[in-house]
């Protein structure tokens, strides 16, 4: 499975983006998938994840209530709706594929990352 991601750019504060994740191979509706972000001097951390179906989503806290993670199986390709954007939500959006349909936060089991996108909210 290869992954790429777009979407990200620059955006004031309170202002909305959507990040989409357009995945190669037949495979993709099979693997649960998720969403992670990493600020300068940060570690990378858990955004959203999305099981194989659609049916099931989760979410860090931190973007509880302002982010929505949804899929396409037809297209092949996950997005991430960021309402009410904050300048701490400032990073480098990977969308990534657990190659499962295990539901996990940790980035450790997800084997397939796209490039990244850069996502920049200003106060």
């Amino acid at each position: 499975v290869q992954l790429q991601a777009s979407g990200g750019g620059l955006v004031q504060a309170g202002g909305s983006l959507r990040l989409s994740c357009a995945a190669s191979g037949r495979t993709f509706s099979r693997y649960d998938m998720g969403w992670f972000r990493r600020a300068p001097g940060q570690e990378r951390e858990f955004v959203a994840h999305i099981n194989w179906s659609g049916g099931s989503t989760n979410y860090a806290d931190s973007v509880k209530g302002r982010f929505t993670i949804s899929r396409d199986n037809a297209k092949n390709t996950v997005y991430l709706q960021m309402n009410s954007l904050k300048p701490e939500d400032t990073a480098v959006y990977y969308c990534a594929s657990t190659g499962s349909s295990i539901y996990t936060v940790d980035a450790r089991s997800y084997i397939y990352w796209g490039q990244g996108t850069q996502v920049t909210v200003s106060s």
